[in-house]
């Protein structure tokens, strides 16, 4: 009989991934510094033992270090990661390697200052992955939720050139040129909409809980009411007895819209169509797209990053299903080997100054010093459009809830000032 073969080996157990070290505790301590003073505060650490060795480098005999202990109705919710933060993070770094910090150091620093714990547990996890050999941008790229492709390839292109200091301060000011201008636009578009449910829950509460009370004194009246008064009354009644349809109605599509701007393509592109033809908003909303743009493509192209590759990430940028498909459209024309400001033109979604600030700057081969003044210049655009749509709108808010709140006030009272001049 042939001998029967060796069982295989089994294959050696892969490494674990290392943990993220945990995110930094407040711990309050007391000492004695250098004269023999008794002194105290606090100070964030992993541990106790950190932070007395903290100390001590300080120049900080510890006596007693305890952890901080939480308040009974505090939250221990971390905060949400937001863009702000990226945004702050970026300009940090970049002065911390412009003062000459080096990069670890830098992501302890500004790690262990955050006052966000979220925040602090990925600097510190980053931070763990470069002293481990990892570079900055493939250490990014494990967090795509808070760095983008656009933030990895730019610090990929600085590490690889060697210039990562000067494009940590590129990614800094597009981050914060990109937030104000964020921020502009959210302003032109919630303000209103606030004012909007505001005035809705005011009328709400007057028709359900203050026109039945006047309701009550017109029944001993014996007069004909009217017409505006027993409108008002009618949609009391209405409100009072539907309410909950009412509000089911509103919160049912308010929740089936957001689903469907989910999971429809179809209905995300009619929805950034409709955003660009609105009046006034719409223009705005332009606007910021093509600031975007040029912002991402002046940065991306100033990195040393090739055109066609940096087209990608700023369709990405671009925030619009219509403006993404036309600057993917401008990718592919620019690989064949067409100009940049050629395929702009043929799209017709660019205004002419832009397409022609283009063409001078691939003439002059100063693309990226172009785009950034068409960025300026948009951005200035969009801060002014919006400043004026804000005071614009104020007096006719005003006005419009002036006609809502004032008409329903003066319906209730229409038939007490006839029973006036009846007497």
């Amino acid at each position: 009989m042939p001998p029967k073969p060796a069982p295989a080996k089994p294959a050696p157990a892969k490494p674990a991934p290392a943990k993220a070290p945990p995110a930094p505790d407040m711990f309050q301590w007391e000492g004695t510094d250098k004269r023999g003073t008794k002194v105290k505060g606090e100070i964030r650490g992993t541990s106790p033992v950190t932070v007395k060795a903290d100390l001590r480098r300080q120049g900080i005999t510890p006596i007693t270090v305890r952890k901080k202990s939480t308040p009974l109705f505090s939250s221990s919710k971390k905060k949400k990661i937001i863009p702000k933060d990226i945004a702050v993070f970026s300009r940090q770094l970049a002065t911390m390697m412009s003062a000459g910090v080096p990069l670890v150091q830098s992501f302890e620093i500004v790690g262990r200052g955050h006052e966000n714990p979220a925040m602090q547990e990925l600097i510190l996890a980053i931070k763990a992955d470069v002293e481990s050999g990892s570079t900055l941008a493939e250490t990014l790229a494990k967090h795509p939720l808070y760095f983008d492709k656009l933030f990895c390839n730019l610090v990929f292109a600085g590490e690889k050139a060697g210039i990562l200091e000067s494009l940590l301060h590129k990614i800094a000011m597009y981050k914060e040129k990109t937030e104000a201008l964020k921020a502009k636009v959210k302003k032109a578009m919630f303000y209103p909409i606030a004012i909007l449910i505001v005035a809705l829950i005011v009328s709400a509460i007057l028709l359900i809980f203050v026109v039945p009370q006047f309701q009550e004194l017109f029944k001993g009246f014996g007069a004909d009411l009217p017409a505006l008064t027993l409108m008002v009354i009618a949609m009391s009644k209405f409100l009072q007895a539907y309410w909950w349809v009412m509000a089911g109605i509103m919160g049912g599509t308010a929740f089936g819209l957001g689903e469907l701007h989910k999971r429809s393509v179809a209905f995300q592109y009619l929805m950034d169509r409709l955003k660009l033809k609105l009046p006034i908003v719409g223009e705005i909303l332009t606007k910021s797209i093509i600031a975007r743009f040029a912002r991402t493509l002046s940065t991306m192209f100033a990195a040393g990053v090739p055109l066609v590759e940096a087209m990608e990430s700023v369709a990405g940028a671009a925030g619009n299903k219509i403006y993404y498909d036309a600057i993917m459209k401008i990718r592919d024309d620019i690989s064949t080997g067409q100009q940049l400001q050629s395929s702009m033109r043929q799209l017709g979604l660019f205004p002419n100054m832009v397409v022609q600030m283009v063409a001078i700057g691939e003439e002059a081969g100063a693309l990226d010093t172009m785009l950034g003044k068409v960025a300026d210049f948009f951005e200035e655009e969009v801060e002014n459009m919006v400043d004026s749509l804000t005071s614009l709108m104020e007096p006719m808010i005003m006005a419009f809830l002036g006609v809502v709140i004032g008409g329903l006030v003066l319906a209730m009272y229409l038939p007490i000032f006839k029973m006036g001049q009846a007497v």
